[in-house]
């Protein structure tokens, strides 16, 4: 069993699961989870992350809408960026499915889905994810191959502020590779040869943070049977990347503050002082100023770990970076699986070019890999492009007007309103113009429950709840 690669199953069928499980039971070593929330708790617990996952999108508590499914890849791809993942989807839902690949998924699979089709998909995704494991692209290649004038200014920053004591702050969306960046920051410094450490704030439970951080005394909590360092005591005078660092709860905060400021640190359970001179690298795809604004974010960790601020380019500011990423990734990919490499006409070229990539170098690394699995050898034209670009996902131009802002221009709107209707219902249109804003909330954030959340100053429970009740109705 334990050299069965690992594959963890996702979907709230049990039938499904279990004919999955049983249908590749003999190659893979199945976990099994039918919500989100208990999908990452086992991930979380897990000593290593599985290999592989197979995700539906319809889960708990809405099972009729794909917000969980896409929230689940996005949480799997934070908390292991090599993990493989492919999404279970109905037959109609290629616009869903399109997304899922934006969010990070590597393929996916329509329902119902054959056995042998679904494990030759599983074992390509494998070798993979062994080609990628296993080097063979620069050891800067995912992210700084180009000239455009933005990568230079990049590669120009790296290069000053690597050899630096102080902390730094890579700010970039999701998938524009500021993993990449970090360690393009410690390769290049005197401590290339030291430790290296990562930790995904999002990634871990909250509980487990401070022990992973700065270690545990034995008997400090439950299941600490003995004295353990963390990644602080471990990484000495190597680095220390704390990818997704607005996720990192408020009270732990002041704790990183402290060693930013002085290298002092207690571990879990002691009262000892201990120092690290551990470099600390951050990155965050949120607005930290706005975080902050908002009462989630501490002001003066932020300008801690600002001492320098690096700003990862999305990749549609990249201009003809993204022909040049097309070249390196089909050529690296076909090598790898031992296939001639596709290539795209000038009308599908000139779509490639005109694409904005939402998803950043991660969604154009899957769009390359779906398309030499499905296409090896051949010259594509739009027809066999399109149906891998998320269309739906591309920013919109402009803005819609809000609300006025003097509120006697609100309180006349209301007036006239209530002049021309004679059977007028507060609750009625206040439900309205609630249900209005949630459904615009989700198809901003395309799904994400999360996201949309904070757009509307919500609780992400509370969001869920009416949600709910608009569903009942």
């Amino acid at each position: 069993m334990a050299d069965k690669p690992s594959l963890l199953i996702v979907d709230d069928d049990p039938l499904i699961t279990d004919t999955l499980a049983y249908a590749l039971g003999k190659d893979f070593d199945i976990m099994v989870s039918d919500s989100r929330i208990r999908a990452v708790n086992m991930v979380r617990r897990l000593d290593t992350p599985p290999q592989l996952a197979l995700v539906d999108l319809g889960l708990p508590p809405l099972p009729h809408r794909p917000d969980e499914g896409f929230q689940l890849v996005a949480e799997l791809v934070a908390h292991s960026p090599e993990m493989k993942i492919l999404v279970l989807s109905g037959q109609n839902d290629a616009a869903n499915a399109r997304h899922a690949r934006t969010l990070g998924a590597t393929d996916f699979v329509a329902k119902p889905c054959n056995a042998e089709g679904l494990k030759k998909l599983l074992l390509n995704a494998l070798r993979i994810r062994a080609a990628e494991i296993s080097g063979g692209a620069e050891p800067e290649g995912e992210l700084l191959i180009g000239a455009s004038p933005v990568l230079e200014k990049l590669k120009s920053q790296i290069s000053q502020y690597a050899d630096s004591p102080f902390p730094a702050l890579i700010e970039g969306e999701s998938g524009s590779g500021k993993e990449v960046v970090a360690g393009c920051l410690h390769r290049l410094s005197w401590r290339k040869d030291k430790p290296w450490f990562a930790l995904n704030c999002a990634a871990i439970a909250p509980t487990l943070v401070e022990p992973t951080l700065f270690g545990y005394s034995k008997g400090a909590f439950t299941g600490a049977t003995a004295n353990k360092s963390g990644y602080f005591e471990d990484a000495q005078e190597g680095t220390l990347f704390l990818d997704e660092i607005g996720e990192l709860p408020l009270e732990l905060q002041a704790k990183l503050l402290r060693v930013l400021e002085n290298g002092e640190f207690q571990r879990v359970g002691e009262t000892q002082q201990r120092f690290s001179h551990a470099r600390v690298i951050a990155a965050t795809n949120r607005d930290l100023r706005r975080e902050i604004k908002a009462g989630r974010f501490r002001a003066d960790l932020y300008h801690r770990l600002s001492v320098f601020s690096i700003s990862v380019p999305p990749l549609r500011e990249m201009g003809e970076d993204k022909t040049l990423l097309l070249a390196h990734f089909s050529r690296f990919y076909a090598e790898r699986a031992e296939l001639a490499p596709f290539t795209l006409d000038e009308g599908a070229m000139r779509l490639w070019r005109d694409y904005r990539f939402p998803g950043n170098v991660r969604e154009l690394k899957n769009i390359v890999i779906r398309l030499t699995t499905k296409y090896p050898g051949q010259k594509l034209s739009p027809l066999e492009l399109e149906p891998e670009l998320d269309r739906e996902a591309q920013p919109e131009a402009g803005a819609e007007p809000g609300p006025p802002d003097d509120p006697r221009a609100l309180v006349e709107q209301a007036q006239r309103h209530l002049q021309r209707e004679r059977q007028f219902n507060l609750d009625d249109m206040l439900k309205a113009w609630e249900q209005g804003y949630i459904e615009a909330a989700m198809r901003l954030t395309h799904g994400n429950v999360s996201q949309a959340a904070r757009m509307l100053g919500l609780n992400r429970t509370t969001l869920y709840s009416r949600m709910e009740q608009q569903d009942k109705k």
